[in-house]
C-alpha cells in the first residue's frame, strides 16, 4: 500500500515554482505574507527582472502563493479519500505529506492565519479557508472510524493527533535536534504509525 510520499505533492519544475517556493519559505521564516521583494530574488537566486517576467507584480506572486498552498493542501485531502487504502495506511499518507509540506514550506500557518483575517475581502482568502476546511473534515471522517470513542474523547484523541503532526515541525524549524531524526521520511513514517497506534489505544 501506498505511504503518502512526498512525490504525491507539486513538484517544482520552472524559475516561476522556484520563486513561488522561495517566496513561502520567507514567508514562514519572516511570519508574515509581506516579504520584500529584494528578500525574494536573494532567497530563490534570480534577478527582478524574472519576478516581473512571470508575476507583473508583488500581488499577483502572492496570489500564485496561495494556490500554490491551495494545491498542496488537496493532495493531502487525496490520501483521506483514497478509496484503494485501509484507514489506517489514508492517515498515514496524510500525515507524512502534511509534515513534509511543514518541512519544505513553513509559511503554511503564515498563509492561513492571513486568510482568516482578510477572508471578509479577499475571494482566495476564502478559498484557502473552504478547501482548508474540506481538508479537515475529511479527515474527520477518517479519525471517527478510527478512534471510535465520541465527545471529548474524541477531541482529546484527534488533538494529540493533529498535534503530534505539527509541533515538531515546529521544533525542526527552530533547529531543535531533538526532532531532526523526522526529516528522514522512514523515521517520520515510524513516528506517524505510533501515533494511530496510540490514539488508536494499542501499546
Amino acid at each position: 500500500m501506498g505511504s503518502g510520499r512526498g512525490q504525491d505533492m507539486r513538484e517544482l519544475k520552472s524559475i516561476e515554482e522556484k520563486i513561488l517556493d522561495r517566496t513561502l519559505y520567507l514567508i514562514g521564516k519572516k511570519g508574515t505574507v509581506n516579504v520584500p521583494i529584494r528578500a525574494i530574488v536573494q532567497e530563490a537566486g534570480v534577478n527582478i527582472s524574472a519576478i516581473n517576467y512571470y508575476f507583473r507584480t508583488k500581488e499577483e506572486l502572492l496570489r500564485h502563493v496561495k494556490q500554490f498552498y491551495v494545491d498542496n493542501v488537496l493532495s493531502t485531502i487525496h490520501h483521506l479519500t483514497d478509496e484503494k487504502l485501509e484507514d489506517e495506511e489514508r492517515l498515514l499518507g496524510y500525515a507524512n505529506t502534511v509534515m513534509e509540506y511543514c518541512i519544505r514550506f513553513p509559511g503554511i500557518t503564515v498563509i492561513l492565519k492571513d486568510a482568516q483575517e482578510h477572508a471578509d475581502k479577499d475571494e482566495m482568502s476564502r478559498r484557502i479557508l473552504a478547501v482548508t476546511q474540506d481538508m479537515l473534515e475529511k479527515l474527520d471522517e477518517v479519525l471517527r472510524r478510527i478512534i471510535r470513542n465520541d465527545g471529548e474523547q474524541y477531541l482529546m484523541k484527534r488533538l494529540i493527533f493533529l498535534s503530534s503532526i505539527v509541533h515538531p515541525m515546529e521544533e525542526i524549524r527552530a533547529e531543535n535536534p531533538s526532532s531532526s531524526f523526522l526529516l528522514q521520511e522512514e523515521k517520520r513514517l515510524e513516528y506517524i504509525r505510533r501515533i494511530i497506534e496510540m490514539i488508536r489505544g494499542k501499546n
